[in-house]
């Protein structure tokens, strides 16, 4: 099997040597080089070319943002970020995913973290799934917004006759909208969010693998592009149509009745499949709630997390569930364990979520 060959860009020689030594460990990786600034990452990443990069944010001369944004201009590949937790390091963050990066990592102590070994794991498994992600959705997401303003969101009519009374059932209930995402989230999920139309009828509830510091801006950033507000769900408040929670960074995101209401409740409990917030913990509180018809969304990701949540909420009541395609996924992971368990009713490029969505309201 061919080794994923890495380029490291880092300003700090402390930092490339951390993590040329962690990637190195991995029988799976060959680091083939690594640059110091913004202009020694292009030079190398002419010469060497890498299958993956990962790109300090925080650099002089070319800072990593102007350094991704030549790349995916010039020969589009799998660039990893690493990132500080800081406010203004959170926004940048989420610019450079806009801007084509896969993913990123959050360095657990600034620039120079000397405790790099607690993300050790985190950026070895980012760097593999990096490898196999879908660079041809990253090219052509830019183009969905102006085809999202030639199309307006409707209700579909043309229904199947094995859908209609399920549907009709579905459609004369109160619902709740929940969408767990990973890997190229943020970018599928400005698609999906941006696209629902002011009024919509219903709460959505998200969780994005995403640690804490992270979350808010991400929340802040849809909510400036959407129709309906988004926002970072905050532990006790009632659930209000028309708006968006987002998990929190390091909190599972719940549901509990309140009354003839729904009331989010955040946990610190443990990580799920090594995640906090999870999927399935959404999934699964979401399956207990009585007298709600459920529409469950999974779209890109790596890994396997809301497949069990999934089939918990496929036990208990109306549920309609909508995985993302593989055509559009940046990577595939989290959809296709979903579709796996034969509960998944319809699968979906990512521009046409937000329809199908609004199909089932």
């Amino acid at each position: 099997m061919a080794k994923i060959r890495v380029l490291i860009v880092d300003d700090s020689a402390f930092m490339r040597k951390l993590i040329n030594d962690f990637l190195s460990e991995h029988q799976q990786i060959e680091v083939i080089g690594t640059a110091r600034n913004g202009e020694d990452a292009i030079k190398k990443w002419r010469e060497l070319r890498p299958d993956v990069i990962t790109l300090d944010v925080e650099m002089p001369k070319l800072n990593g943002l102007e350094v991704l944004k030549q790349i995916m201009e010039e020969k589009p590949l799998p660039v990893v970020m690493l990132s500080s937790t800081t406010k203004e390091g959170a926004e940048t963050t989420l610019q450079a995913i806009q801007a084509g990066a896969v993913d990123f990592v959050a360095k657990p102590s600034g620039s120079i973290s000397i405790d790099l070994h607690k993300i050790k794991s985190e950026l070895i498994q980012k760097v593999l799934s990096a490898s196999k992600a879908n660079l041809t959705k990253i090219s052509i997401l830019e183009d969905s917004k102006t085809a999202k303003k030639q199309t307006d969101i409707s209700i579909d009519t043309k229904l199947q006759p094995a859908d209609y009374v399920t549907t009709r059932r579905l459609t004369q209930s109160k619902k709740v909208v929940c969408i767990g995402t990973s890997t190229g989230g943020p970018r599928a999920l400005q698609q999906v969010i941006s696209s629902l139309p002011k009024g919509l009828d219903v709460p959505v509830l998200i969780v994005q693998h995403m640690p804490p510091g992270f979350t808010k801006s991400l929340a802040n950033r849809l909510d400036s592009l959407s129709e309906i507000r988004v926002k970072e769900a905050e532990d006790g408040e009632l659930l209000q149509k028309g708006t968006a929670y987002i998990a929190p960074g390091g909190f599972h995101l719940m549901v509990k009745s309140l009354g003839s209401s729904l009331a989010i409740s955040l946990s610190q409990s443990p990580p799920r499949n090594g995640h906090r917030p999870s999927v399935d913990v959404m999934f699964e509180s979401i399956s207990a709630i009585k007298n709600y018809s459920k529409i469950a969304v999974i779209m890109t990701g790596m890994g396997a997390d809301g497949s069990k949540g999934l089939v918990e909420m496929k036990k208990n009541g109306i549920v309609k569930a909508i995985a993302e395609s593989q055509e559009t996924s940046i990577v595939f992971g989290m959809p296709k364990a979903a579709i796996a368990t034969n509960l998944v009713d319809e699968v979906v490029n990512v521009e046409n979520i937000a329809q199908k969505i609004m199909d089932y309201i």
